[in-house]
């Protein structure tokens, strides 16, 4: 997915050559994820040239984002604090990380309140 997000509409090949060359998998991995997302509808194949499809991201990195955190919440029953207090243990998250968490909550608390 990065690579369409930051390249555009491409080819499987061109997805594969976007991989970093060190522990790049190999094409048919590549072209059984990309088939596998246009299947979840991620992304789908905006045109064919010759014998290769290229393909597009049909969703952004933001929804990417919120998809795979709820689907990370629905393994805790939609409870954040768990989720929240293992990052904390794992050293993932920093002070600066909550704080600037607290302030967006203020931020969405206010938003409310107008």
């Amino acid at each position: 997915m990065e690579a369409l997000w930051t390249r555009g509409a491409c080819s499987i090949r061109e997805i594969h050559e976007a991989l970093p060359a060190k522990d790049r998998p190999a094409f048919t991995t590549v072209q059984t994820m990309v088939y596998r997302l246009e299947k979840k509808r991620a992304l789908r194949c905006v045109k064919r040239i010759s014998n290769a499809n290229i393909f597009d991201a049909v969703i952004s990195r933001d929804e990417a984002h919120t998809r795979l955190i709820d689907d990370l919440l629905a393994l805790f029953d939609g409870h954040a604090k768990p989720v929240m207090s293992r990052l904390v243990q794992s050293g993932k998250v920093t002070l600066a990380d909550i704080r600037e968490a607290e302030e967006a909550v203020k931020r969405i608390a206010k938003k409310g309140k107008t």
